[in-house]
């Protein structure tokens, strides 16, 4: 399906991570350049295979947020995330450079667009005010959009609200920054829970396949699916 129905949309709100840059790829280039870092000497990473570390990577990012979510610690920001995940990785392949370390611990900020992030984002930002939304941390959310060159009208973290999406806090920022009621706003992920979510404050969807998401099961209904931002963006068109 490649439609939006029944839609008068006003504001379009994009995720970021895993819908319009690929956070995996990012993550797995950034630990494949430290772990065979030529001034490293540890040579740990012979025993732990890259994929490994970035499951190791991505298994503490989660447990951390959902220990955010269910109150169990006090909210962290991205940035303190993702230095403990990268000492995590760190440690288990024994890399012992703390610049590269701390190098590792800023690869959220350097993650490679997807190839029809750009332009996508250029045009439907020429036909809609456009919102960036993420769990990114506000100062590496700045700094990953000029790295990606994605181009927003505003972008917001849920560090603005202390949560992590699916926090319906986090949509509600979106919808409030928005400044029209939720059922005009569309939300854009390649993450069927980040769309659910968005359903769940009033907000429409639209889902957009990406090799890394997570794709929609047949009891969910977003208002549109679509194979890319190109055809998204002839959708809105077309209304």
């Amino acid at each position: 399906m490649a439609e939006i129905r029944d839609m008068d949309i006003d504001v379009v709100v994009f995720d970021v991570l895993g819908t319009l840059v690929d956070e995996p790829g990012g993550l797995r280039t950034a630990i494949r350049d430290a772990v065979s870092a030529p001034d490293d000497a540890s040579g740990g990473a012979a025993e732990t295979s890259v994929d490994e570390l970035l499951l190791l990577w991505q298994r503490h990012i989660e447990d951390e947020q959902r220990r955010i979510a269910h109150g169990q610690r006090p909210y962290a920001g991205s940035e303190v995330l993702d230095r403990e995940a990268a000492q995590r990785v760190a440690d288990q392949a024994g890399i012992g450079d703390p610049a590269a370390v701390a190098r590792l611990a800023a690869a959220g900020s350097r993650l490679p667009p997807w190839g029809d992030s750009v332009a996508g984002l250029e045009r439907m930002a020429r036909l809609r005010p456009v919102i960036g939304l993420s769990n990114a941390g506000r100062t590496a959310l700045l700094r990953l959009s000029a790295y990606a060159g994605l181009r927003w009208h505003q972008a917001l973290s849920g560090e603005a609200v202390r949560a992590y999406k699916p926090a319906p806090e986090v949509y509600r920022l979106a919808a409030d920054t928005a400044g029209c009621p939720p059922e005009r706003v569309l939300m854009v992920a390649a993450h069927a829970w980040d769309l659910r979510a968005a359903q769940a404050v009033g907000m429409r969807t639209a889902y957009v396949r990406r090799p890394v998401g997570d794709p929609p099961a047949d009891s969910d209904s977003f208002d549109g699916s679509f194979d890319g931002l190109d055809d998204l963006a002839a959708a809105l068109t077309a209304r």
